[in-house]
């Protein structure tokens, strides 16, 4: 098991944020991916770590698992770990051998809209920073989101945890995915299932829709059936489709 490494140099609160990494062997430069579990923002559930870092690895791409701040944490603090990961990994670029231009986030639900946060909010670091991780980029070069949760403007209860009982009307607005994509947003890969009774197919319609009007290059696969929380979806033949489109998208962009 790698050794997990500290977003911070000092301690956060009301926990300390984490990045493991899981590396191939070699010395081939890789793309890389970043897990970002769901969990409503108030956890990180366990099976949309592990099971995902393997898929990831499978596909010959460096993983690592993004242990960002849930509830009582409060916007910004998971957006702010979730770049700090990716300016972590382009800080130890060359020595873990890792493309710093091919850096993607995959999220689910809650993490979905992590994923999509950093797809819509990338900035290019603090050049003058002191501290030499926060000179690097934190924009994602793809964003692969998993049955996402995009609109506080449709009742999320992740948005309660995100961002408090009573939130400030205008920030909701912002952080709704599908109100503030930008021409630099990477390319972008959603499914969803039509049937998900806990974050409906409508988030991930919304965001297609936003993307498009940017002309953002997007791939969207909604299944007719299926939960929420699926995962890989092992255990559903058409559901765990998405894995083989998804890589073939990988593909298509130069990452495999």
């Amino acid at each position: 098991m790698p050794d997990a490494i500290p977003l911070w140099p000092t301690p956060q609160q009301p926990e300390n944020p984490t990045l493991t990494p899981y590396l191939l062997p070699g010395e081939r430069t890789r793309a890389m991916l970043v897990i970002l579990p769901g969990g409503g923002y108030e956890v990180r559930v366990d099976h949309e770590k592990l099971n995902i870092v393997r898929w990831v690895n499978s596909l010959g791409l460096h993983a690592a698992i993004c242990d960002y701040r849930v509830k009582p944490a409060r916007h910004p603090a998971p957006l702010h770990d979730a770049q700090r990961a990716l300016r972590l990994i382009r800080h130890h670029a060359a020595e873990w051998h890792v493309d710093p231009g091919r850096i993607g986030v995959i999220g689910f639900s809650a993490g979905g809209h992590l994923a999509g946060s950093v797809g819509n909010f990338g900035d290019d670091g603090n050049t003058t920073s002191p501290d030499l991780v926060a000179r690097q980029s934190g924009r994602a070069d793809a964003v692969i989101a998993c049955y996402a949760v995009i609109s506080g403007l449709m009742r999320s209860g992740s948005f309660k945890n995100l961002l408090g009982p009573d939130p400030d009307a205008e920030l909701v607005q912002r952080l709704s995915l599908e109100t503030s994509v930008t021409a630099r947003n990477p390319p972008t890969f959603l499914w969803s299932t039509a049937a998900d009774p806990v974050v409906s197919v409508e988030h991930s319609l919304r965001y297609a829709s936003a993307l498009h009007a940017k002309g953002i290059p997007f791939a969207l696969h909604v299944y007719p059936k299926g939960g929420h929380g699926m995962a890989l979806a092992p255990e559903d033949a058409a559901v765990s489709d998405w894995t083989g489109r998804c890589a073939n998208w990988l593909a298509e962009l130069g990452w495999r």
